[in-house]
């Protein structure tokens, strides 16, 4: 449990890193889910810091369509989609703390693009607290974004047997470090990743699934190897044993071609996120950040890439951070067997 004290602490801390000044309109969009906690000392920092704060609750939808809770599951229609007056209320604010999660929707896109900032905040309170972000991470984030931004080629090997050739430069880079510091700025807290898409149909190779890597949003440890085959940016057979079935399964169920599609790659580069927390967590109370940004992780994904600026915008989107694997651009260590290589976190130590 983490006092309302330190929650409302670590808000400012995020809040003056994202340059909130006294005057300025803050939103908070809610919904059924967001955490009463989260919420209110959400609130009690951005007032104090003498912000003007409006609380817009929507209420939640797809629940006829995701297999789960995460909202992660389903990338369909959200409540913003046709609501005109929610979305000039968003436009008109400076900031918008995003506790429903809002995500790959035209909707964010029109937002952000009128200059507002949106900071999506939806894990529990002790991970927020726990991950809350520094300038140290947008030092480092942003340095690993700008060797993305020179590279022609990312390559992805491990001994589980991974070799993966991802060919760069038709999409944006971004930079995820937990705060938005720029208007039209969207980020997530908590984070610590650099990630980009792949060129159209210029990904392929294999990814192996070893023992202990992490499948989301079914947010499980994989317990025995799985077999993704990528043939021209697309995923043409995922081979192994339950867990691969499991996946197929699952992806089935959209009925939609593209969530076979590469889409974002990157690694992970948050020191004090642990690999570990998922097995300490109620498949309910996390969306699984931990996972996606510890440090030296190899984080792929499949689904869609409209979040970049593409066309694909399919509502099934799978994220798989990977151990142990050596990634390389151009030719360089970026990561060698799941160690960082930019003399920050440990492989400094």
């Amino acid at each position: 449990m983490i006092s309302d004290h330190d929650m409302i602490r670590a808000w400012t801390q995020v809040l003056t890193l994202s340059k909130l000044e006294a005057g300025q309109t803050v939103t908070v969009l809610t919904s059924a889910s967001t955490h009463p906690q989260t919420l209110q000392t959400a609130v009690i920092a951005a007032s104090g810091m003498g912000a003007i704060v409006n609380r817009l609750d929507l209420p939640p939808v797809n629940g006829d369509l995701a297999h789960s809770r995460d909202p992660l599951a389903y990338l369909g229609t959200t409540p913003l989609t046709g609501n005109r007056a929610a979305i000039a209320m968003l436009k008109e604010s400076d900031l918008v703390l995003d506790l429903m999660t809002l995500l790959f929707s035209p909707e964010q896109h029109e937002i952000l693009q009128a200059g507002t900032k949106i900071l999506l905040a939806v894990e529990p309170p002790e991970i927020l607290a726990r991950l809350v972000p520094t300038e140290a991470d947008r030092s480092r984030v942003r340095a690993a974004a700008a060797r993305i931004e020179k590279a022609k080629e990312m390559h992805i090997v491990s001994d589980a047997g991974t070799d993966l050739r991802c060919a760069l430069g038709e999409f944006p880079v971004i930079s995820e470090y937990g705060y938005v510091d720029e208007p039209g700025r969207w980020d997530h807290w908590p984070s610590g990743f650099a990630l980009t898409w792949p060129d159209e149909r210029r990904t392929n190779g294999t990814i192996v699934l070893d023992r202990g890597d992490i499948i989301l949003p079914q947010k499980s440890y994989v317990a025995e190897p799985v077999r993704l085959t990528m043939k021209e940016g697309y995923c043409v057979a995922i081979e192994g044993g339950v867990d691969a079935a499991l996946l197929r399964d699952y992806m089935a169920s959209f009925n939609d071609p593209e969530a076979y599609a590469m889409s974002h790659i990157g690694w992970g580069l948050q020191p004090r996120a642990r690999w570990s927390t998922l097995a300490l967590y109620d498949r309910e109370r996390t969306i699984g950040m931990d996972a996606r940004a510890y440090e030296g992780n190899f984080l792929c994904s499949l689904g869609p890439n409209n979040e970049a600026g593409g066309s694909r915008n399919t509502a099934c989107h799978i994220d798989i951070p990977i151990r142990n694997c050596t990634v390389r651009l151009d030719g360089e260590d970026m990561v060698t067997r799941g160690v960082v290589q930019d003399g920050f976190g440990r492989a400094l130590a």
